[in-house]
């Protein structure tokens, strides 16, 4: 009676050895991923975002965005006083100038002064700080100037994500609605026709089009040269061009009462008919240039436009290269603008911010300005785009670099 106890008792010890041997390459893997993946623990965000940084970060966000909040709702007041005998004039509907004109006008001018009103907040609420001995009271507890400005500059990392978001895939959407929107109800003129243009639409071909009408998609007087080694071999006119805008793919194109000269040394071969497709790599964004065009294209788009154009030798490209730099010069502002302002407001000072308030806006309104002269420079001149992008975060990076150096600690 008692050996069946025992053997009964030593069944569930069995079961476990068995159960932890089954389990000795899960736990090996497990210890291995502990061992090897500790890096991970630098990600987590609870490592760098503490109980003060979250303090700042909440007071610079809210501000920022209560600064945008202000200043837009001027500029709205402003503009509607500005543009409502247009309104009026044109019978614009209420539903597009709410939706399609000032649902877009805002993000785009809120994203356009975005470095401005990062300055006005870091101005506005670290010089409150100040004034309430916060900062003060932080350097007294051992933070360093340094280790405070990491809350800013992970507030100044935020905007400037969302920023250059905004900016590259999201407003130049809302740009092409609010310019149409422009087109029919405020200004009422559009480039939309182009006279003599003439391109290469491929390696050696190269099309001329004596009037193209954009509204109809339609060419007039239309050529097609194509060469090998520097000679003629093949020549293609055609009365009318159309455009295929209901075809599957891009870049196909209808002529008519078309006629080919194939040129072979001696010989010669003539083909005409009444209409004929093809496809040209061409489309009616690259024969038609309004202004601003630039700002209706994503990143993408600008990109894939501006190696389209290179690749055909065109010379109008400039300003679309100079709108690609400038969408990611511009999200680095926030850094540069944040680190000025946090210099020079976050020392208490018995006559208040007046002089340094003024320093700073001074400061922030001549980055503005030397970031648009050096872009219209650009394309005048016909400068590097790259560089007319960057000289203003290189001049003003270093200017905020002085200011953070002559900072007191």
């Amino acid at each position: 009676m008692e050996y069946h106890n025992i053997r009964r008792r030593r069944r569930p010890l069995k079961a476990i050895r068995a159960a932890r041997k089954a389990l000795t390459p899960v736990s090996r893997t497990m210890k291995w991923a502990a061992r090897y993946m500790v890096w991970l623990k630098y990600f987590n965000p609870k490592r760098y975002v503490k109980i003060l940084d979250w303090y700042i970060i909440k007071k610079f966000i809210g501000t920022y965005f209560y600064a945008i909040a202000l200043i837009i709702s001027i500029s709205i007041v402003f503009d509607i006083n500005e543009n409502l005998a247009k309104f009026t004039q044109y019978h614009a509907p209420l539903k597009a100038i709410v939706f399609d004109y000032y649902v877009n006008f805002v993000p785009y001018f809120a994203n356009l002064f975005s470095p401005l009103f990062v300055f006005i907040a870091v101005i506005f609420f670290t010089s409150k700080l100040a004034g309430n001995s916060e900062i003060i009271s932080m350097l007294a507890a051992g933070v360093s100037k340094r280790r405070l400005m990491r809350p800013y500059m992970i507030s100044a990392a935020l905007i400037s994500a969302l920023t250059f978001y905004l900016g590259s895939y999201v407003i130049p959407n809302g740009t092409v609605i609010r310019q149409n929107f422009e087109t029919l109800y405020k200004n009422k003129k559009k480039n939309t026709a182009a006279e003599n243009v003439q391109m290469q639409v491929g390696k050696g071909v190269i099309a001329y089009i004596q009037f193209y009408d954009n509204n109809n998609k339609r060419g007039y007087g239309f050529c097609l040269d194509k060469f090998e080694n520097k000679k003629l071999v093949s020549h293609m006119t055609a009365t009318e061009i159309q455009y295929d805008t209901i075809a599957d793919s891009k870049y196909h194109w209808h002529a008519t009462n078309w006629r080919i000269r194939d040129m072979r040394g001696m010989r010669e071969k003539i083909t005409n008919g009444a209409v004929i497709d093809t496809i040209l790599m061409m489309e009616p964004t690259d024969l038609v240039f309004s202004k601003g065009q630039q700002e209706t294209f994503t990143s993408p788009q600008l990109r894939e436009y501006i190696s389209k154009q290179i690749n055909r030798g065109s010379g109008n490209v400039v300003q679309y290269e100079v709108e690609y730099h400038k969408r990611i010069a511009s999200s680095f502002a926030s850094f540069i603008l944040t680190t000025i302002g946090l210099s020079l407001s976050s020392r208490k000072r018995k006559g208040g911010m007046g002089m340094y308030l003024g320093i700073g806006l001074a400061l922030s309104f001549a980055y503005i300005m030397l970031q648009t002269v050096s872009a219209t420079f650009a394309i005048q001149a016909n400068t590097p785009a790259m560089l007319a992008a960057w000289i203003p975060n290189i001049i003003f990076g270093v200017i905020a670099w002085l200011c953070y150096r002559k900072a007191p600690n």
